[in-house]
């Protein structure tokens, strides 16, 4: 199976879950993949920022890859390949796909600053793995400090067949969501699809503006495809109550250095990871902005929208 632009739902963000040592727990990557699928994902993202792929050695990553191919079943797979080079990029990119992944995702190195700097960078990665293997744009400037305009993505897409899905992180980018879509409606542009990140912070917005779903790593995975569904459903306000239940853990949640620490310590609290450890370097989350987090979850409970 490989990824389309028709591609929409949820598609988690997978943290990698590590034990207290640093070895990865792949006891806990079976369990990540069982609580997804009960989610009701529609496909995943491995490899990512959350997922801490710059810790890993190349085995380390594929073995990664491989195990969550074969546990998300017909699901299409994403695999992170952005690297600082192109060797590497290409030897996961290719070998991921041989495994059975569904496509990749292509984060722009933080050096990139010009419009013809991001679209030549695009072209020579394409170039690089090959322009048979479909493509995911990381917009994600908040972390990665690359702006990429909506004409640039544009560029990027018409330039690029195998580009078929932009998962978009724009702060504020409900605007560029508005533009993409005028673009395809103008026929200026193809259509692919559109996934948001961010912690599923304005998912509820980025859905009216026209996302296809969300790719982000929220603790709450059934959250975000609840979401989703209310939204194509038509329900807007059921849709927002769901969203307004959550949004005081999602806000915790997006303290710059922090986050990810936030977000397996909820994922342990849940049962989804045996430990909310990180690999070296990580941060680690302090008693206080534990016990901070419990009242949130306690808090979250009392609404009934934690889906326990």
């Amino acid at each position: 199976m490989l990824l389309t632009s028709k591609a929409a739902g949820l598609f988690p963000i997978a943290p990698t879950p590590f034990h207290p040592d640093g070895l990865i727990d792949t006891a806990s990557i079976d369990t990540l993949i069982e609580r997804y699928l009960a989610a009701n994902a529609t496909g995943i993202t491995v490899l990512g920022i959350m997922g801490e792929a710059p810790k890993m050695d190349a085995s380390q990553s594929l073995a990664i890859v491989k195990q969550f191919i074969k546990g998300m079943g017909n699901l299409p797979v994403i695999v992170g390949v952005s690297s600082t080079g192109f060797a590497a990029m290409r030897s996961l990119a290719k070998t991921s796909m041989e495994l059975g992944a569904a496509g990749v995702m292509i984060a722009p190195p933080p050096s990139l600053r010009t419009d013809d700097q991001i679209t030549g960078y695009y072209r020579d990665a394409i170039e690089a793995i090959g322009p048979d293997i479909p493509f995911v744009i990381q917009d994600y400037p908040l972390t990665l400090t690359v702006v990429m305009t909506p004409k640039v993505i544009r560029q990027i897409v018409q330039e690029n067949p195998s580009c078929v899905m932009l998962k978009h992180e724009d702060w504020p980018g409900l605007e560029k969501i508005s533009a993409l879509r005028g673009f395809a409606k103008d026929g200026s542009m193809r259509e692919i699809s559109i996934l948001t990140g961010n912690g599923g912070l304005f998912l509820d917005f980025e859905m009216e503006r026209g996302a296809d779903g969300a790719m982000t790593g929220y603790a709450f995975p059934e959250m975000l495809s609840s979401l989703v569904m209310l939204m194509k459903a038509g329900q807007r306000d059921a849709a927002h109550d769901l969203f307004d239940a959550h949004l005081p853990l999602l806000r915790y949640e997006q303290q710059q250095g922090v986050g990810l620490a936030v977000r397996k310590y909820v994922m342990m609290k849940r049962g989804m990871i045996a430990s909310d450890a990180q690999r070296k370097p990580g941060s680690a989350l302090p008693a206080t902005a534990r016990a901070e987090v419990d009242y949130l979850l306690d808090r979250l409970a009392k609404t009934g929208h934690d889906f326990a």
